[in-house]
């Protein structure tokens, strides 16, 4: 079988095709060109690193060690319109987007994959180094969409975005690995990166340069509205930020929330961060075609977190209101809620807001 396999500089996506290639597989390892001549203004460095040039350099050498072709395509137009104009267009209204969300199922499941074979590469299927299982259920006819064994590097919540005529042609060789198993394996088929440490950081540098902004001082204020500090821009703070509000006071305080009109930044102590429950848009379902008008579910409203009980009401095609059975700290409007039952991703959508 002829393999895509989108390749970056570490060591998950040259597990990946070496995996697949010791399988009997043809390769052909590719790697997304998200920027455009100097990338300040852009988040290519959320797939780069902070140095593009040495990923680039480490990517082919992983191609190297694994045997197989190395293409850089270029996706940096549709990368900028459908991912970057609308990540900065919700920082810019004071919400968190998360770029990964965005990205995957425009970009890296579909435009890059397409771009692909209109450069003349035949592939049958497509995959990635993501901590994920897909695995096709005879008994409903469907694929489905599992998180990752490593709990700690399950990436499913990036992914409930992805349609099944998606799933049917990807494959995700490390979804029953652990990270540790992965650097095992590294270092035991001799892959240059077996050792090297995993990105950290979305973005490292000013994020005013990042969304091309200047930084419109306001005040900080608390739930009343007492003024206690000042900010330099609502484009710096996240909801549940506690770091860098410099502000002396008898308890630690956090974001809780941002008034645009008034330019302000809304603090408070820890238990003025909980909430009962959210809403939700931009509804997307993986495992069925149309949820039932009212669920249980669990979910996940951040990346790291175990996933907690909740029950979902649709309010209508696009939307649903969500009530945790125990509040949940830190509702960040922009960032994506991921519904699950047990290991299966069921779905998820965008918060709009917190209740």
């Amino acid at each position: 079988m002829n393999i895509l396999v989108g390749i970056s500089g570490g060591v998950d996506s040259a597990v990946a095709a070496h995996i697949l290639k010791s399988h009997g597989h043809n390769i052909f390892g590719a790697m997304m060109k998200v920027y455009s001549g100097e990338y300040k203004n852009t988040i290519a460095n959320s797939c780069y690193g902070t140095d593009k040039t040495k990923e680039i350099a480490d990517a082919i050498n992983n191609c190297k060690s694994i045997g197989c072709e190395f293409h850089l395509i270029d996706v940096s137009c549709e990368f900028n319109k459908l991912v970057f104009d609308k990540f900065k267009n919700e920082y810019l209204n004071a919400r968190t987007p998360n770029p990964c969300v965005l990205c995957n199922p425009l970009i890296k499941f579909e435009v890059f994959p397409n771009k692909a074979r209109d450069l003349g590469i035949i592939f049958d299927k497509f995959a990635t180094g993501h901590y994920v299982r897909n695995e096709y259920d005879e008994n409903i006819g469907k694929y489905v969409l599992k998180r990752g064994v490593d709990p700690k590097k399950d990436q499913s919540y990036f992914l409930y975005a992805l349609k099944q005529e998606t799933l049917k042609n990807v494959l995700f060789p490390l979804g029953n690995m652990t990270k540790t198993d992965v650097r095992s394996y590294a270092a035991l088929h001799s892959i240059p990166v077996a050792n090297k440490q995993d990105s950290q950081d979305f973005y490292s540098g000013s994020y005013s340069e990042l969304l091309d902004v200047s930084n419109n001082i306001g005040d900080i204020v608390d739930k009343f509205g007492n003024v206690l500090g000042q900010h330099n821009g609502l484009h710096n703070y996240t909801i549940g930020q506690r770091k860098g509000l410099l502000i002396a006071y008898s308890e630690p305080l956090y974001v809780i929330g941002f008034d645009t009109k008034l330019n302000q930044v809304i603090v408070s102590t820890k238990d003025d961060t909980y909430n009962k429950g959210l809403f939700a848009t931009n509804l997307t379902w993986t495992f069925w075609d149309k949820p039932e008008c009212k669920f249980n579910a669990k979910a996940k409203i951040r990346s790291a977190q175990q996933p907690f009980d909740c029950e979902v009401e649709i309010l209508d095609g696009n939307s649903a209101r969500v009530i945790f059975d125990l509040p949940q700290s830190s509702v960040a409007p922009g960032q994506a809620i991921v519904f699950y039952e047990n290991d299966i991703v069921l779905g998820g959508g965008t918060i709009d807001c917190s209740i």
